[in-house]
């Protein structure tokens, strides 16, 4: 029998899975993406299929770009489902994990490579501008609940919104490494990265993206109310949305994940309290859930029959368990020091900041545009950390988000049961 037709089936079962694991793994210590690397992994095994599985390296287009497809439907997602209006105050919290946390990460983490890893300045910078970034598509379990929901506690609106923007301020990072690989034929001026990598591309994307969501707010919500576009009800429009802002911000060189996510969050203020958003919303999130699925499922076939971690050393296992353990967590608390915050919600911001796809679309837009040293070590350095995230913030989410919502006398388990709350009846 081809492996044609056991891809099809396999497919129609992941779709399956999409719709019904999240629901029973609500009660349980697990998360989709451990079922979905599991998955990839045991597949790896199977005759038919066994010889398909791939060295990611072999096609760093492909992955290049099923990889930025998921962030960026992921971050329309995010933008869409914050209540909060942007604002200095309103955003303290994540200006300092962006301002403070970030930064400190990438450095940490870079002179950790080099420390432990021998790597040069080049790779040393992307391993740390890779694993820094808060990952917006497996991050769904720690983030705010649907539009209008009111699920907005400081502790996952911090985590909400921190992976909305730092996927794409990573980027003046990952371009600066890739400066330091191409050598003499790039412009390595520090003067020339801060005004232009920095300053000029993300403000671009930011006003850009933020032009173009308000515009199409508008064409949505306040034309005349014979032509209101909000009455079709079509939740695809977030795809539309995505792929426009996405693409008017690359087109002048500005950061197109920063775009979406402005462009999101000024649609979403065009009509604060709208009904439409809730399908636009509900659509990206059962898109980036099955695009999760399937990529997260490559990537266990990866590991497994693909030779993944075929360049994994013992400094690089030690260096994944000081970036995730250390490091990460360490840096968020800094970074959130005089927040006023409560130490352990400060905990849990500073611990879930969970690496993964993004990470893996960093290393490969990276290594398609410049020559890096180490590259086999790279992948399996990167291939195990979002491994290792996956699991352990998986398996700890669940308890520990509870667990606070409890002490704290929030009742979110009902809302993620999708059921109506009521009063209890009377004698």
């Amino acid at each position: 029998m081809e492996p044609y037709v056991f891809v099809v089936a396999g497919f129609g079962a992941l779709v399956l899975f999409t719709a019904w694991l999240p629901m029973v793994l609500r009660a349980l210590p697990l998360s989709l993406p451990i079922c979905c690397v599991g998955a990839g992994a045991a597949l790896s095994f199977v005759p038919p299929l066994a010889g398909l599985a791939r060295y990611p390296a072999e096609h760093l287009p492909v992955v290049e770009h099923a990889t930025e497809a998921v962030v960026v439907i992921s971050l329309m997602g995010a933008g869409l489902k914050i209540d909060r209006l942007i604002g200095w105050k309103r955003w303290a919290t994540t200006w300092r994990m962006l301002g403070l946390a970030m930064p400190l990460t990438i450095a940490t983490l870079a002179a950790l490579a080099s420390t432990l890893l021998g790597l040069g300045a080049a790779s040393s910078l992307l391993l740390g501008a890779s694993l820094a970034p808060t990952d917006p598509v497996l991050a769904s379990d720690v983030q705010v609940g649907h539009p209008t929901e009111g699920r907005e506690d400081e502790m996952r609106f911090a985590l909400t919104s921190e992976a909305g923007l730092n996927d794409g301020l990573a980027f003046p990072f990952v371009n600066l490494a890739i400066a330091l690989a191409a050598g003499g034929s790039a412009d390595l001026s520090l003067g020339h990265w801060l005004a232009v990598d920095v300053l000029w591309k993300v403000s671009v994307g930011a006003v850009l993206g933020a032009l173009v969501g308000r515009a199409l707010g508008w064409l949505t919500f306040h034309l005349p109310n014979v032509s209101k576009l909000s009455r079709t009800g079509d939740g695809f429009v977030a795809l539309g949305v995505t792929c426009l802002a996405y693409g008017i911000v690359q087109a002048v060189d500005g950061y197109g994940f920063v775009g979406v996510f402005a462009a999101a969050l000024a649609l979403r203020a065009s009509n604060h309290g709208h009904d439409y958003h809730r399908k636009m919303h509900d659509y990206a999130e059962e898109l980036e859930r099955l695009l999760m699925m399937v990529l997260l499922v490559g990537f266990g076939f990866a590991l497994a029959g693909g030779g993944l971690l075929t360049g994994l050393t013992w400094p690089a296992a030690v260096f994944v368990a000081l970036a995730l353990l250390v490091v990460r967590p360490l840096c968020g608390w800094v970074g959130l020091t005089k927040s006023g915050m409560p130490g352990d919600e400060r905990a849990v911001i500073a611990f879930f900041g969970i690496r993964g796809l993004g990470t893996v679309y960093y290393l490969a837009y990276a290594l398609g545009h410049a020559p890096f040293e180490a590259p086999d070590l790279l992948w399996s350095t990167v291939g195990l950390a979002v491994l290792v995230s996956i699991v352990l913030h998986g398996v700890t989410v669940t308890p520990v988000l509870r667990f606070l919502d409890r002490r704290s006398g929030r009742d979110t388990e009902s809302a993620q049961l999708d059921l109506v709350l009521s009063p209890a009846p009377g004698p």
